[in-house]
This record gives structure tokens, sequence and C-alpha cells, in this order.
């Protein structure tokens, strides 16, 4: 089947594209990760993560994780506040924002760059004893479907936010959703599983992947495109051809993801105990 360049098909699509106000203010400091984030204090006086375009993975990264999070916020999940953020030639240069690769530092891309809410006090680790503690413990089994489809090629990352003697889990890097820049779908078993099997012990079904399985098997074309439609065309170099691919790829999958987590399923590294066959 053709190739719907929804685009030109639907000009006032682009109308529902609101313009993106927020711009840095305030650079803070360097944030560690492999996408070299610099965290900011915006306009609207947050704090930000901020990755810029020209970082380590390329563009197109910024794409496929802005994507991926509007539509796992879409499901439900808990994830980040995602925004496009502005960033002026003279904050570059005044603060000598700079990215390293190949240890060699290169300028920091201005313009529209993508920023995630920054979560300070999050932690990385949860200890296992202390998982029941997790209020939302059953959206690490809810992602399982979103990652799956989305073709996340990376293990599945959460923080944690403390809440009195509880706390929250949200899910967060989502840079490697349609193979960070290469937009494609290797779809091996383990992608996309969490570190720590534990958190699939209450799987017992198909009914434990609700809503998320049936709320993507339901999207349609225009759907996928109200959330594509919103992406600065500069992070993909204006190649509308290769973001009408990525839409439709992404619409044929919605029917594979029960497939996909039959595969994981039977396969070595089924994190599923309680399952039954």
């Amino acid at each position: 089947m053709a190739i719907i360049d929804v685009t030109r098909s639907i000009p006032r699509a682009q109308l529902a594209c609101p313009p993106f106000p927020l711009s840095a203010v305030r650079h803070i400091r360097r944030l560690n990760g492999s996408t070299q984030a610099h965290l900011m204090e915006a306009s609207d006086g947050g704090l930000y993560a901020v990755k810029f375009q020209n970082n380590p993975q390329s563009a197109r990264a910024l794409a496929s994780e802005f994507l991926a999070t509007r539509l796992g916020l879409w499901l439900g999940l808990p994830m980040p506040q995602v925004e496009i953020i502005q960033i002026s030639d003279w904050l570059v240069t005044h603060d000598l924002l700079r990215i390293e690769t190949d240890n060699r530092l290169t300028r920091c891309a201005s313009g529209r760059q993508l920023a995630f809410r920054y979560m300070p006090d999050a932690l990385e680790h949860l200890p296992r004893g202390l998982f029941d503690r997790v209020t939302n413990r059953e959206d690490f089994i809810r992602v399982l479907p979103f990652d799956k489809w989305t073709g996340n090629c990376d293990n599945r990352q959460a923080v944690f936010v403390r809440q009195g003697k509880q706390y929250r889990a949200i899910l967060i890097d989502q840079h490697q959703c349609l193979d960070a820049g290469r937009w494609r779908f290797p779809d091996l078993p383990h992608h996309g599983l969490h570190q720590h099997r534990h958190v699939y012990r209450d799987v017992t079904g198909w009914n434990s992947f609700e809503p998320a399985v049936s709320r993507i098997e339901g999207i349609d074309r225009f759907g996928l495109w109200q959330f594509a439609l919103e992406l600065p065309s500069e992070w993909y170099s204006h190649d509308t051809q290769a973001l009408s691919r990525v839409v439709e790829r992404l619409y044929k999958r919605r029917n594979s993801i029960r497939d996909l987590i039959t595969r994981l399923r039977h396969s070595a590294n089924n994190p599923f105990p309680n399952w039954p066959r």
C-alpha cells in the first residue's frame, strides 16, 4: 500500500500545532548521560533537562523521543512533561554551551530543542524490598505494549519520586524508541524490558496490559499524525517522506503488539512466571 503523506492531504491539521512560547532564560549546569543534556531554567519559571539537535545521537533522536513521549502520555503512562524550547544564540555563546564528540567540542545548536521537566529528587534505583511501596507499579506492565509498539531498543528506564512513605514511578528516556535516529524496528524479544524482572510478577494474562493494548490498537492514522505534526521539521531534516513512513509503520504495528509480547513470553527472556501457559 502506498504511503500517504498526510501533511499534504489534510493541511488543516497543520493549524492544530500550537506555537511553542517556552524559551530558556538561564543555564544551570550540564547533566550526565549519553545525550549530554543541560539543565536550564525556562521562561515559565520551571527547570528543564534540554537535549540539543546536535547531540551525539542525532537530531532525529529528538524527534523519536518527543513523539514517543507524547504517545506515552496520551496512553496515560507516567512520563515527564515534554516541551519544545527555544534556545537563543546569545545564551549558547554567553554560557559556552558545548557538545563533546570524539574528544572535540562543538557549539550547541540554537533554535528549537527538546526539553523535559526536571525532577531533582528522583531516585534512579529502588531496592526490591521497597517495590511494594510503589503506588503505580502496574505501569511497568502497561508500558510494555508501548515499548513494543514504538520499537524501544533500550531497557525500560524509570526513576522513583518519593511521596511520603511511598513512591511513584516515572518512565523516562524514550530516546531509543524508533531505534533512536535510525527510525526502524529491530523487534528483539528482550527490547523494552526493565532490568529487574520482579516488576512483571503481577502479569497473569492479557488483562494485565489493559487499557494500553486496546487503546494502541484503536488509534487511527489521523490520530498518529496529530502527534507527528507537532515535531519541528528541522529535527528530521524536513524529510516528510521519512516521517510518513514512520507514521505508517506505527499504524500497521498497532496490530502486532500481542504477537510481539507472545514472542517474548515464549522466549528464554520470559519475564512472566505467573502467566499460565
